[in-house]
């Protein structure tokens, strides 16, 4: 038995606690079976955002003719995304994989590791023990139970990067972040996409008036079929059939294309922990339960991140590891806040939302108000011939504190992280953004905007 102050499982936002605790000068165990960075730096944010932002380019040039500026595509490279993808990622996991190898006081296990008792891992050849573990192993793609599947080849996010070329025709099963950014990527680069979603609309989490912008904009350029069930899928010479039902008409439909994509969903990590011989719990999605300061059911263990199912993005699992950080080495404790967790989907149009949803605040029987405003409403909006921009935002009545912000547009994601900042400042009203004055013109009018049409619910008349 090996004996460590400080186990890790999970080289993603783990690498922040490796970081800490060897500064601290304790002995830390890092243990990862995949790739070092997790899943951002290896299958997530990073190689997603270095195809995408290319993607972005090309809708630019072609939205150019709405203002007379009619210009061609020469060529969209994919080989030079591909090799400036993997020069980054390789780069960056290479320095990980170094600096851990290079500290005496890290040692790394690059194994699967799973409980074998109280605070006890065993890997294929050794058995480790700490006073203090924590579970930062991450997320990975389900694979749906679709009769057929199994007979064919298909990609999920954990392969999609590794492709040579690009497919002519795509078919990607699941229409949320992933769908809608992967088909964003693929049909700017002239693969002809079929996105095959079995809820009722785009990106089912977010705001109605922000799936329909998505489902407008990036429908122009992908097939978009909702409240469609997978029935079956078939193997075809030149790839695959997938028979579905249309739940709105009823119909069968068939949809045939070189490659399939499966990004349904997300499955917990936690299985290969055997966590039950620790006395870790899981939820019923498989997920580790974790209290307000990030402890498991297990005295002396952590979980934070994917696995823990909450909120899955990098930037919030960051945020995690500081508190966990802070409950591990300081005798108070710290309480997650997850009042203004803010993200982005980088799909056409990007989406940025942070707060709660309008279907929020009612379960929460708040008084609020509504503000929608629109790009279009703005100088910069109309200088943009921008047809599709939209910004929702939710206040409660009296306080005017602010709940949630909806944006969908350019730079969504940048204009919604002005109201991040407000929501973690002072009593998180809006008047600071009332105050203060507006480049004019700039996108930031259309979120200052929205607030200067706040209304009951209901009393709003859409575009």
């Amino acid at each position: 038995m090996e004996e460590f102050d400080l186990i890790i499982v999970g080289s993603g936002a783990g690498l922040n606690l490796v970081d800490a605790a060897v500064k601290s000068g304790m002995k830390v165990a890092l243990a990862e079976n995949g790739d070092m960075g997790g899943t951002c730096l290896n299958r997530g944010c990073i190689p997603s955002k270095m195809w995408i932002y290319p993607a972005d380019v090309i809708r630019q040039i072609e939205e150019g003719a709405r203002i007379g500026i009619e210009a061609k595509i020469e060529k969209a490279d994919f080989e030079v995304v591909r090799e400036r993808t993997w020069d980054t990622v390789l780069k960056e996991r290479e320095n990980i994989a170094e600096a851990v190898k290079e500290d005496p006081r890290v040692t790394s296990i690059r194994d699967t590791v799973s409980f074998v008792g109280e605070r006890t891992l065993k890997a294929s050849d050794r058995t480790i023990h700490a006073p203090r573990i924590v579970l930062a192993g991450g997320a990975r793609s389900a694979v749906p139970d679709v009769p057929g599947i199994d007979e064919v080849e298909y990609q999920t996010s954990e392969t999609i990067f590794d492709i040579a070329e690009l497919p002519k025709s795509m078919i990607i099963m699941g229409g949320g972040f992933k769908g809608c950014e992967f088909g964003h990527f693929f049909s700017a680069f002239g693969t002809d996409v079929t996105i095959l979603q079995r809820p009722a609309r785009l990106l089912p989490n977010e705001e109605l008036e922000i799936s329909s912008a998505v489902t407008r904009k990036l429908g122009q350029h992908v097939a978009v079929r909702t409240a469609h069930d997978v029935l079956e899928i078939r193997k075809t010479d030149g790839g695959v059939q997938v028979i579905s039902r249309d739940r709105t008409t009823g119909k069968e439909v068939s949809n045939e294309a070189e490659m399939l994509m499966v990004a349904t969903g997300m499955k917990s990590n936690a299985d290969w922990l055997d966590p039950a011989a620790a006395g870790v719990e899981l939820d019923e999605r498989g997920y580790v339960v974790v209290n307000e300061h990030l402890e498991t059911t297990a005295p002396g263990i952590w979980a934070l991140g994917d696995i823990t199912g909450r909120h899955m993005f990098r930037h919030t699992a960051n945020y995690e590891s500081q508190v966990v950080w802070y409950n591990m080495s300081s005798n108070d404790k710290a309480f997650v806040d997850e009042h203004a967790i803010p993200h982005a989907v980088y799909t056409y149009p990007t989406v940025g939302s942070v707060g709660m949803s309008e279907e929020g605040a009612k379960r929460g029987n708040l008084k609020y108000l509504v503000g929608y405003n629109f790009y279009s409403n703005a100088a910069k909006g109309t200088a943009m011939a921008n047809d599709h921009g939209v910004v929702k935002v939710l206040v409660e009545a009296g306080t005017r504190r602010i709940l949630g912000a909806h944006i969908a547009g350019p730079e969504a994601d940048l204009l919604v992280q002005q109201i991040v900042y407000l929501m973690n400042a002072g009593d998180e009203s809006y008047l600071p953004m009332a105050r203060s004055q507006v480049i004019h013109p700039s996108l930031s009018e259309v979120v200052a905007g929205a607030f200067a049409h706040l209304a009951e619910p209901g009393a709003h008349h859409h575009h």
